[in-house]
């Protein structure tokens, strides 16, 4: 178990769409410990599993103080019209914008022990719902600005310190 580094802007796995996980063994219980683990830390609602190198299809969340994960998991259902949502990503760090989400999402996947697993909710975890079930589709937020925004965007990326 451990916190993993982030992968960042870039990094090939982060555009590439993710696997599903086809037998749970003990490779995929330790993927999700360290998802777990690297999702633990104060200001991250999401991590999903490209961010850690991994190219198969599971995220960690962390909103309002419930800290869980899924496996497999398939965007069901959105609600609401869209709405500019503040928005930034472990992957692009200090990049921040308003992305369109809608204001209700609901995820249907499984547990470690395979059984259907349902995440559902609004605001925060709707958010984060749609944006790491995009990490697992190979996109990244940044796709979902308006032209202008996705300009300043990547002007925003190419001067970080990081890139």
């Amino acid at each position: 178990m451990s916190v993993r580094n982030i992968r960042l802007f870039g990094d090939p796995v982060l555009r590439a769409p993710s696997a599903p996980i086809e037998r749970i063994d003990d490779g995929v219980h330790a993927l999700v410990r360290d998802l777990l683990d690297t999702v633990e830390p104060p200001g991250r609602a999401g991590v999903a599993a490209p961010q850690i190198g991994v190219g198969l299809r599971a995220f960690s969340y962390n909103v309002d103080g419930v800290i869980g994960y899924i496996l497999n998991p398939v965007l069901v259902e959105t609600a609401g019209e869209p709405v500019p949502t503040g928005e930034g990503c472990l992957s692009i760090p200090g990049v921040w914008h308003d992305a369109l989400r809608h204001p209700y999402a609901r995820v249907v996947g499984i547990d470690l022990d395979g059984d259907e697993l349902v995440l559902e909710g609004e605001g925060l975890m709707a958010q984060a719902l749609q944006h790491e079930t995009d990490h697992l589709d190979g996109m990244l937020f940044v796709s979902r600005l308006p032209a202008d925004a996705r300009r300043e965007a990547m002007r925003q990326i190419r001067e970080s310190d990081w890139f």
